[in-house]
């Protein structure tokens, strides 16, 4: 294990990924557990059995870790970094465990197009990485999109964070799904027949642009009522719908600068795909970037600046 040179996580919510990386962020070995959760009281004794047969093998190594373990119901609260937001302050502002042989990364807040408080948690550590990856990003004006439970819309200048607006897309859906009337799926989904239904939503979502959300969510029972759709399909229309509202309401509020018409998706393939679709419907194109490869390379990146600030230290 001589080339391991640290162990990047992301502790989600629900989630937990611990990878064993070399020095330049590759991956030499995975972990995976319970998220932050279900670890309450018990961060320090998960982490540690998940690492062990890493540090026996290889000596101690450091952890950069980003996530729902860096918030109040964490392993550590590690405040948030206010925007604009330069990916600097980010790494600087990690908070050490055990004297510094684990960093958690903070978070970022801002105060949102519509004079509300918003914060992040792990998304700030897929921007950092996707900065990274895709150097373009660092120039002008640009607008990303992280679909998830919670959506965040994020509006970029030269690389800096400048503000963001939170979307409740994934989270509603599931509500909706699960304990509305709306839905009521019984039954294995066809993916065919639920991808049919979902542009179907995009189609009729955009021919009344300006109606309210409210007034359109009826529609997943009503047409079943109707026959249109079946127990099988409306969760796909209630999708449509609900991402159509997502992406016309953010791109009212964020639009991106000049004439550009494109949006960059950073998450899970099959979410960036449907987000894609969406934006497509509304005269958008899309470039995505998938999520966990993005939170890596932004552990990698903390990892070779906090690197890089111990040796500056060391020589002064």
């Amino acid at each position: 294990m001589a080339d391991a040179s640290f162990i990047a996580g992301d502790w989600g919510t629900s989630h937990l990924r611990l990878f064993l990386c070399d020095g330049d962020g590759r991956i030499l070995e995975r972990a995976d557990a319970a998220g932050a959760a279900a670890a309450a009281g018990r961060f320090a004794n998960l982490f540690d059995d998940l690492v062990a047969p890493w540090q026996q093998r290889g000596g101690p190594l450091p952890a950069v870790l980003c996530g729902m373990v860096g918030s109040s119901i964490g392993w550590i609260d590690a405040p948030y970094v206010p925007c604009p937001a330069v990916p600097e302050q980010i790494a600087a502002a990690c908070v050490a465990l055990r004297d510094g042989a684990i960093h958690v990364v903070p978070g970022v807040s801002c105060r949102n197009r519509l004079g509300a408080p918003d914060f992040m948690r792990g998304e700030e550590t897929q921007i950092l990485g996707a900065l990274h990856l895709d150097p373009t990003l660092r120039r002008g004006q640009r607008l990303l999109c992280l679909p998830g439970t919670h959506t965040k819309w994020v509006a970029l200048q030269d690389g800096v964070i400048v503000e963001f607006l939170t979307g409740l897309t994934g989270e509603l859906f599931a509500l909706l799904r699960d304990h509305s009337v709306l839905v009521q799926r019984t039954g294995e989904l066809d993916p065919v027949s639920a991808a049919a239904a979902f542009k179907q939503a995009l189609a009729r979502f955009n021919e009344f642009p300006q109606a309210q959300l409210l007034h359109r969510l009826f529609e997943c029972r009503a047409r079943r009522l109707a026959g249109e759709l079946t127990p099988l399909t409306a969760a796909g229309y209630l999708s449509g719908l609900l991402i159509a509202s997502d992406i016309g309401g953010a791109l009212r509020l964020l639009p991106p600068a000049g004439n550009a018409h494109s949006v960059h998706l950073i998450g899970d393939s099959q979410l960036t795909q449907l987000y894609a679709l969406g934006l497509a419907a509304q005269h958008y194109t899309a470039t995505a970037l998938e999520g966990t490869a993005a939170a890596l390379a932004g552990l990698a990146q903390v990892y070779r600046q906090l690197t890089q600030r111990l040796v500056a230290n060391a020589v002064h």
